[in-house]
């Protein structure tokens, strides 16, 4: 690989429950002068799937359960927030104070389930994270596939990290691609097998894409071009989940 180029794609409508992603990102790219090419990845930000698919809550209309609203009032976080955040988790893996790590329906650990207040659309909304990431993907990448593009499709979400501060992007929905590129098995140059070198592309491919997007750019998806990735239509971001009995830190 001699190189990729990684790019944001300009002009894209705001996102509202019903619109049609695949078409707005290929007439944005189109139109911007940078258009899709087969072997592209295309990486997308969870919060405008999730407003495609109607995942925006509005925060009055949630049924608060009492437990959401002590905890709220012990904490000071919004009681609506919190009620959503319990909903949206199979459990709560670690509370300390205002913090809340949970382990989402999808197997994600997170904080607050990935529910976010930013960029929602207005004031007193959540976005929630897509349902299923992957179908998400899957139904992006079978429509650009009818105009005649192989692209692999990543949607990406902000997750901090244990031991490090600040956050990154990483993956939380693939399709078309495998997600990890593993070495083991293979052979450095000085003859030493490597028994446990895999590495997770789709993050590190989210993560680069985050370089031209930015949380405040307004460019809610990018294309990473050049590399090259295998493909994989059962791929899913379920394999790369630790099970529990395998976490040394749960």
């Amino acid at each position: 690989m001699a190189g990729l180029s990684i790019f944001g794609i300009h002009g894209l409508p705001e996102i509202t429950a019903g619109t049609d992603l695949a078409a707005s990102i290929f007439d944005a790219a189109t139109a911007s002068g940078t258009p899709l090419a087969s072997g592209d990845i295309l990486v997308i930000t969870s919060k405008i799937v999730s407003k495609a698919e109607g995942r925006v809550v509005r925060l009055e209309d949630v049924a608060v359960s009492p437990f959401a609203q002590q905890y709220a009032e012990r904490t000071e976080k919004d009681a609506a927030v919190v009620e959503l955040v319990l909903q949206e988790s199979r459990r709560v893996v670690r509370q300390v104070g205002p913090i809340m790590i949970t382990e989402t329906r999808h197997g994600f650990i997170c904080a607050n389930a990935g529910i976010d207040q930013s960029s929602s659309g207005g004031h007193g909304l959540a976005v929630l994270l897509p349902v299923d990431p992957d179908a998400s993907c899957a139904k992006v990448r079978a429509e650009l596939k009818m105009r005649g593009l192989d692209v692999a499709v990543i949607i990406s979400d902000t997750f901090g990290r244990p031991w490090r501060e600040a956050q990154t992007d990483i993956a939380i929905g693939i399709a078309g691609m495998q997600p990890v590129t593993s070495y083991i098995g293979q052979v450095d140059p000085h003859g030493h097998e490597f028994r446990v070198q895999a590495l997770c592309t789709a993050d590190e491919v989210a993560g680069a894409a985050e370089l031209v997007k930015g949380n405040l750019s307004r460019v809610p998806a990018a294309v990473v071009r050049g590399l090259p990735w295998e493909r994989d239509e059962t791929a899913t971001m379920q394999s790369i989940i630790r099970d529990s009995e395998r976490d040394l830190f749960r």
